[in-house]
């Protein structure tokens, strides 16, 4: 199937995410509450809800989005990177929607990322409905067949119908001999850096870096010639 999709007709992205305050006190009586109901399944006998509140970002209720790096070939193996950033989440969404819907509605339009059908693609429409968005017709799901919705997930394509494990970026990268996105920072340091270090612009580094191992993860599933460094092309919104 992936031979018939054409590489410039691919978006390739990916998130960062934040808890939505910067700690647990500035959630209103109720959220917190609700909270600690949601963070009982995975907190240990020891913890209590603030011990695992940097985990919030993981969550559309209890999180947000600080970051969207998306990237797409050109016809000359150039690939371009855009980020959409900003610490007032309603703006990037606004600003990557549109972009979605000027690029990206056509029927032979793709989005990838790893994990994006259980963690990005869900993840942003839900930011965007509490957000009061309109979803793009790329993310809306509402009365498609599944041949209808164009979404490539590298993870999921690595595992050839099985449902047991996650693979992570981080392993397929390194077994298929890709340099690593994770040579700074990592998903579980996002928080810390963005609430404690106000270091946004390291973070947007990191999710373009991401990026770009998405689409040489893809291209290497396809036996194709990765993208040399020297056409990789950032543009910071």
């Amino acid at each position: 199937m992936l031979k018939n999709i054409k590489n410039t007709n691919i978006l390739f992205i990916d998130i960062e995410t934040a808890p939505i305050c910067k700690n647990i006190n500035e959630l209103s009586e109720k959220m917190k509450s609700l909270w600690d109901k949601k963070s009982k399944y995975f907190r240990t006998e020891n913890q209590d809800a603030e011990d695992v509140y940097e985990r919030a970002g993981i969550y559309a209720e209890f999180g947000k989005i600080i970051c969207i790096s998306a990237g797409y070939l050109t016809k000359d193996s150039i690939f371009r990177i855009k980020s959409f950033y900003n610490d007032d989440e309603k703006i990037l969404l606004t600003e990557f929607r549109s972009m979605l819907q000027k690029s990206y509605k056509g029927t032979d339009k793709y989005l990838c990322a790893h994990n994006g059908k259980e963690f990005d693609y869900p993840y942003i429409a839900r930011r965007m409905l509490i957000n009061g968005i309109e979803i793009p017709d790329i993310l809306n799901l509402a009365g498609k067949k599944p041949w209808e919705v164009k979404h490539l997930d590298t993870m999921e394509l690595w595992k050839f119908g099985d449902y047991k494990n996650y693979t992570s970026l981080e392993l397929l990268t390194e077994v298929f001999n890709i340099p690593t996105p994770k040579d700074d920072i990592d998903g579980s340091m996002v928080a810390k850096v963005y609430w404690e270090e106000n270091d946004l612009d390291r973070i947007v580094s990191y999710c373009e870096k991401d990026v770009l191992a998405v689409v040489q993860l893809f291209l290497r599933y396809k036996n194709e010639d990765l993208i040399i460094t020297e056409n990789v092309i950032s543009v910071k919104s």
